[in-house]
């Protein structure tokens, strides 16, 4: 946070603009409800929400949705006039439930009596940059609010030292998955790309958020200056009578002096226990990124962060298959069930819902012998802790797994269904822009109340 007004400049109108105004830092500016707890619609399931975004599209038929029929019917022409390919590894009976997982999630397979399977999932895109811009924002061919951005204004945040809502890794030009559009710019998500850390497969040390600290100046001086500069904001507001812009830089300056105190301590994990780092894969080199990526989220959660959402790249699979899913899935099982263990130790995971999803699944029929191609019509997604039911399956595709056929669940769907377990009303959720009620559901969306626990 590096202004460019001089250090005579600050001295000289600081004591004056200091004395001046009546107000201390954020809250005289205007206080939002990004950083207050509004109330929810009804009593909520969940408190928080950490994200899993598997970009790419992974394979629900290697993955978690078991098909019997795939496997017998394996070689034999496809409705499409492709050959079926049977999935390329067994699958497992896991846990009481005896949830079908895929052995390339050894560690997962453990969690099996936490996880509900959505079968039935479908996407209305069948590209790439389109089904994640739907996924991310119910709407792919216009700008809107982010699922992020819409639960921090429906619900604030807990803690006003730290955005609210944070994205872990994004993919380069996706500022729209965790953008906030027509909403206020105090909604929408920090980014947090490449983490500055310790060597690969190196667990200690901290990782850290470039441009976030200020060596040249004091915290006393910084304080006076952000000061000055918010009243010199305050001024062009009373002006301009309405000027969401200025609001939003105000804001940002707010939490950006208060970040460069708050986030080094959040994102330094050098002092969290050898089990723990263990826990999440810090000390192999090929789960220590996705690994340290989930153990911030966990300290962002635990911290207040309302909202986290981690990306996780290459599940594009059109080709080499059974060499790159084994790769993919062996990067992220171990430190994604390090995860769902470490919160529920901590009591965490009752009220904190993990989502793992990609933007739609995979074809039955083989693209060659060593991949599949796009399926937008059936796919898996998975949820668990936050309030639904662990070791269910709900909804089914076909028996080769092409498309949903039971408990289909749509992506507005599943917005409602994600916005019900924070306590939310999806249709009572709604920001009036150019004439009209927008929402993140649209006009459609239905609540899977049968995954409720």
């Amino acid at each position: 946070m590096n202004f460019s007004m001089n250090r005579r400049t600050l001295l000289k109108y600081s004591s004056a603009s200091a004395a001046a105004v009546s107000f201390k830092g954020f809250n005289a500016f205007g206080a939002s409800g990004a950083v207050h707890n509004q109330k929810p619609h009804h009593a909520p399931k969940a408190k928080r929400i950490i994200f899993l975004n598997m970009r790419g599209s992974p394979s629900h038929l290697d993955t978690f949705d078991y098909k019997p029929k795939l496997i017998k019917d394996n070689g034999k022409e496809g409705k499409y006039g492709n050959k079926l390919l049977a999935p390329i590894t067994k699958f497992t009976k896991s846990g009481r439930s005896g949830l079908w997982l895929s052995d390339y999630f050894p560690n997962l397979q453990k969690c099996a009596d936490d996880i509900c399977l959505l079968k039935g999932m479908y996407s209305a895109q069948p590209n790439h940059p389109q089904a994640q811009t739907l996924m991310h924002t119910g709407n792919f061919q216009f700008a809107r609010p982010s699922l992020g951005a819409w639960i921090l204004y429906g619900l604030g945040s807990e803690n006003r030292d730290i955005p609210g809502f944070i994205s872990l890794n994004p993919a380069a030009n996706t500022t729209q998955h965790y953008g906030s559009s027509f909403l206020p710019t105090e909604f929408q998500g920090t980014a947090i790309g490449k983490l500055a850390r310790g060597g690969r497969g190196n667990s200690s040390g901290s990782a850290k958020l470039p441009n976030i600290d200020n060596s040249y100046i004091s915290k006393e001086l910084q304080r006076k200056q952000v000061d000055f500069v918010q009243l010199l904001n305050k001024g062009k507001k009373q002006r301009d009578r309405y000027s969401p812009e200025t609001h939003g830089v105000a804001e940002s300056y707010e939490m950006a002096y208060r970040m460069q105190f708050s986030m080094p301590e959040i994102m330094d994990y050098d002092k969290e226990k050898s089990s723990i780092k263990k826990m999440y894969g810090l000390e192999d080199q090929n789960t220590a990124a996705f690994g340290t990526q989930l153990l911030l989220a966990r300290r962002f959660v635990e911290a207040g962060a309302r909202f986290i959402e981690v990306s996780h790249g290459s599940w594009d699979h059109h080709f080499n298959m059974k060499t790159d899913l084994p790769n993919v899935c062996g990067q992220t099982d171990l430190p994604i069930a390090g995860l769902l263990k470490d919160l529920k130790q901590r009591g965490l995971l009752k009220d904190t819902l993990v989502i793992w999803s990609g933007e739609f699944g995979r074809t039955p029929e083989g693209q060659g012998t060593n991949g599949r191609n796009h399926n937008n019509k059936g796919y898996t997604s998975w949820m668990a802790g936050g309030g639904v039911k662990g070791g269910f399956n709900y909804g089914a595709t076909d028996e080769h797994g092409y498309e949903a056929v039971e408990g289909r669940m749509s992506t507005h769907d599943w917005h409602a269904t994600i916005l019900h377990m924070l306590g939310i009303n999806h249709e009572k959720l709604t920001y009036n822009y150019a004439g009209r009620d927008f929402r993140l559901t649209d006009v459609y969306g239905e609540v899977a109340k049968d995954i409720i626990s």
